[in-house]
């Protein structure tokens, strides 16, 4: 019906639009471009629509075509050869060109034809006999031309199966009644007429042959208006749905007594149309008096210049509308609001049911008029310039307004407070549905202490500032609530604890940023978000939601991660909620790499997105590590290694406390002999005598005479290994076993770091195998296999050799440093200490506990040495 109505006023516009048909056909991929025209859709269509053509370009047309569009061109004349290739053709649209001509044999081979527009162009005369052959044509739009005369040729008693014919033009002066009776046995579907806008003359009878569902007029009565009452004679006795009158009066307003619509009462329709035209209170008032009498039950006042009736009394006893009783009253761009009290009262509105204000820019509502609105279950006061304190007054009494109302519109106003509204609607008992999109809602300041009617069940405030503070001022009864584009950026969610009805819930286009774990609905079937500023959404988002059954939440900026990944495999595999827009509206926006990416083809490996599958593997590399850790100690003895290098750093700091680490520049010993206690006997009998009883001898450093008493075990080890300029080392079963022993050669390793080893001299004194020496000693086994080391002789008479390959490695026996205590160690040094005989293991002092390689701690001033020797004697401190 409402295409219907709209095809039927673009019909009657004349110069403003131009019919379409009613079957569009789908535009598929074109053919050819070659040429003006576009064709297309497999060559059944070709496009030409403004090309600027002043002829048919009929030789790039395929004989295929069933639809060619030629409106808004520059065409003179249609000839015989521009369709004649195109037996096929159905619709052709000429309309808005500048035909004057068209050859008789135009059509003769469209036999198929049955849409022909040609509207609005320069033809005088109806070209009758070109339209002959067109005996299957529906649907014939000719009006808006150059006709001085609306008399159709006898030919169009053939078009039997015509449904919709448009004609006249501005240059029709009247209406004969011989005009349409070729028309008189076609029912059609829809028929207008145009006529000049200074009618003058109509004859009665022109229009009763006429037969159709649909009347459209477009003619001004300014001149003739007594020619209405003829025409609605002509129309008595007949069931249309739609009549329409456009600029009825389009120059002056009606000033006479006489009721032109008296024979309104004698038509039956579902709808009157008062399109454009002049209208005064008194014209107004002789339509609706007599629209109470008839069977209408639509009427709409559309694009009307209202006046007030200078001659208008107000008798101030009773509206002279009481009994209009209407399914729908539209009244659009009327240019003056008074035409709602036209007759200085709101009663011809009682009895309205369905009641549609737009666009007439009023910004107000008297107090009587909520009351007289006893009967409007549905109203739309869109797009006007309401404000709260002129449509709630709190002078004004609510209680029984609008008592049916049951639907109410306002958007596209300028209200800003939620409170005064609901203070207004509170009395509305029916009130279900409360559309107020379009406004400047949604403030703090007047978004509190809402109190709504308990109806309320749809709720709809897209495009209105919204804060997350003003969803405590919405109705928590709503089954359906429209937020869309209201700039919200996060939720207040105690509103959706308290809404416990709601069922659909429209959030699009705002600005949410993340989707709160703990958002409460219980009622909640269907949620759009699409057209956020949230990038993470997971299955936890809508676990308190368990009746979602429909989700949009396309168009947001994703970040592709695993928890996303679940949560689409999840959604799709269990089918409980429908992504509504799913896949295309879904994209990656981070990571960069991935942006713009279908998150449909987003698929993480498994290790990166199973939690329980990395954490196994953590766990199994971390143990294998540590497993390889300990193996490795284990080889290598690393512990020992670990306790040595602390013993050296503690032995240095210990040092620079105390200053003692020694002076520079130059060495106190010529070597260091580190030897095991069960090789004594050879150190004292065989080394020391070679080495320091010659005249150009040596100075050896030997732990049982030259360790400072009253130091650290370690300190001493470190500090004559660094004042000697070569460490000799005695090797025997019995120093791989000593602990002291493994200590000083570590020391030496740690001092020679980054050295060749030339200061280390390796003394074997008796035959030894380097693998089967202890992981640990991997330095001595590399030494013992590329270094060249001294082997002492089994036979005497080879020691003389071996002395002089040994000082042949010490080199010529050089000056040393004397080695002198400073005042602060001697009188630190301990008045007595506990040795051992000479005869100890190591000859090395060794702290008194089951561990021998535990450092000595000094107690009480005494140094405790190794237990093993059956005798101790005490020695007084000496001072070197």
């Amino acid at each position: 019906m409402i295409w219907n109505l709209l095809h039927l006023s673009a019909l009657l516009i004349g110069a403003l639009t131009s019919p379409t048909p009613s079957s569009p056909i789908t535009t598929i991929t074109p053919i050819t471009d070659e040429g003006p025209c576009r064709i297309y859709n497999f060559g059944r269509a070709a496009d030409c629509l403004g090309r600027q053509l002043d002829s048919v370009p009929w030789r790039q047309f395929p004989s295929t075509l069933e639809k060619i569009d030629l409106s808004y061109n520059e065409l003179q004349a249609v000839r015989a050869d521009d369709f004649l290739r195109l037996p096929q053709l159905r619709i052709l649209q000429l309309g808005y060109n500048n035909i004057s001509h068209i050859d008789n044999d135009a059509f003769k081979n469209n036999a198929l034809l049955e849409h022909l527009d040609i509207f609005n162009n320069s033809l005088q005369e109806i070209p009758a006999t070109a339209l002959t052959p067109l005996l299957n044509l529906k649907e014939l739009y000719m009006s808006n031309n150059l006709y001085q005369h609306a008399t159709l040729a006898e030919s169009f008693s053939k078009f039997v199966k015509l449904k919709v014919l448009s004609m006249g033009g501005p240059l029709v002066m009247g209406l004969k009644k011989d005009d349409f009776q070729p028309l008189k046995n076609i029912r059609l579907q829809g028929f207008a007429i145009k006529c000049s806008n200074n009618l003058s003359y109509y004859e009665s009878g022109s229009l009763e042959v006429i037969q159709t569902k649909q009347m459209g007029f477009d003619m001004a009565i300014d001149q003739r208006p007594n020619a209405l009452p003829h025409m609605l004679r002509d129309l008595a006795n007949k069931t249309f749905s739609i009549v329409q009158f456009r600029n009825l009066f389009e120059f002056k307003y009606y000033l006479e007594e006489e009721d032109i619509f008296q024979s309104l009462k004698e038509i039956t329709a579902q709808q009157l149309i008062f399109h454009r035209g002049k209208f005064n209170e008194n014209l107004l008032r002789m339509a609706l008096i007599n629209l109470q009498v008839t069977p209408i039950k639509r009427l709409r006042l559309q694009y009307i210049d209202f006046a007030r009736s200078p001659t208008f009394v107000d008798s101030a006893a009773r509206s002279s509308i009481t009994n209009l009783a209407l399914d729908n009253l539209d009244l659009w761009y009327i240019s003056n609001p008074d035409v709602l009290r036209f007759d200085w009262r709101f009663t011809w509105l009682n009895k309205i049911k369905k009641l549609s204000i737009k666009h007439m820019y009023f910004n107000s509502v008297p107090c009587d008029a909520w009351v007289e609105m006893k009967g409007v279950t549905f109203l739309d006061v869109a797009n006007n310039r309401l404000e709260n304190e002129f449509v709630f007054n709190q002078r004004c009494d609510y209680k029984n307004a609008v008592p049916n109302l049951h639907t109410f519109k306002m958007s596209s106003n300028e209200l800003t407070s939620l409170k005064d509204l609901s203070s207004l609607t509170r009395e509305f008992q029916q009130l279900q549905e409360f559309d107020l999109s379009n406004n400047k809602l949604g403030s703090a300041d007047t978004s509190r202490d809402c109190v709504w009617q308990k109806n309320i069940t749809r709720f709809i405030a897209h495009h209105n500032p919204f804060v997350s503070e003003a969803l405590q001022c919405l109705p928590t009864t709503v089954h359906y609530l429209d937020l869309s584009y209201c700039e919200l950026d996060q939720l207040d969610l105690t509103y959706f604890e308290k809404a416990t009805n709601l069922k659909e819930l429209l959030l699009s286009g705002n600005k949410i940023k993340f989707i709160p774990s703990m958002w409460k609905s219980p009622s909640l079937q269907s949620l759009a978000l699409d057209g956020n500023s949230f990038g993470l959404i997971s299955r936890a988002s809508f676990q308190d939601m368990p009746q979602l059954s429909h989700l949009r939440a396309g168009n947001n900026p994703f970040h592709c991660t695993c928890e996303l990944h679940a949560f689409v495999q999840d959604t799709m595999s269990k089918a409980k909620v429908n992504l509504t827009d799913w896949p295309w509206n879904y994209k990656c926006y981070h990571p960069e790499a991935l942006r713009n990416t279908v998150i449909s083809k987003y698929i993480p490996g498994r290790v990166t997105c199973d939690i329980r599958l990395v954490i196994a593997i953590c766990v199994a590399t971390t143990v294998a590590v540590l497993l390889i850790l300990m193996l490795i100690c284990y080889i290598f003895d690393l512990p020992w290694y670990t306790k040595a290098t602390y013993q050296i750093v503690r032995a240095k700091y210990r040092a620079h406390k105390e200053g003692a680490a020694g002076e520079f520049g130059g060495f106190t010993y010529h070597a260091f002999i580190s030897y095991s206690h069960s090789d004594a006997d050879w150190v004292r009998n065989h080394l020391l005598p070679c080495l320091e009883s010659n005249g150009n001898s040596y100075r050896l450093c030997i732990h049982e005479r030259d360790f400072m008493p009253g130091r650290w075990i370690i300190d001493n080890i470190i500090d004559n290994i660094e004042s000697s300029r070569k460490v000799i080392f005695v090797l025997s079963r019995h120093f791989v076993n000593s602990e002291w022993c493994n200590y000083e050669l570590y020391f030496a390793q740690q001092r020679a770091v980054g050295k060749t080893f030339d200061d280390v001299i390796l003394v074997v004194k008796e035959p030894m195998d380097p693998s089967s020496l202890p992981s640990k000693y991997c330095k001595l086994k590399k030494m013992l296999s590329t270094k060249t080391y001294l082997e002492w002789p089994q036979q005497v008479n080879q020691e003389p050799f071996f002395w002089a390959q040994l000082r042949g490695v010490l080199g010529k026996p050089t000056k040393t440093r004397r080695r002198t205590l400073s005042a602060k160690s001697r009188t630190s040094s301990v008045r007595s200490i506990t040795v051992i005989g000479p005869l100890m293991e190591d000859m090395r002092p060794q702290v008194a506990t089951p561990n021998a390689d535990k450092e000595a701690e000094p107690n009480n001033g005494i140094i405790k040495w190794n237990n093993e020797l059956p005798s101790i004697r005490q020695i007084p401190v000496v001072a070197f």
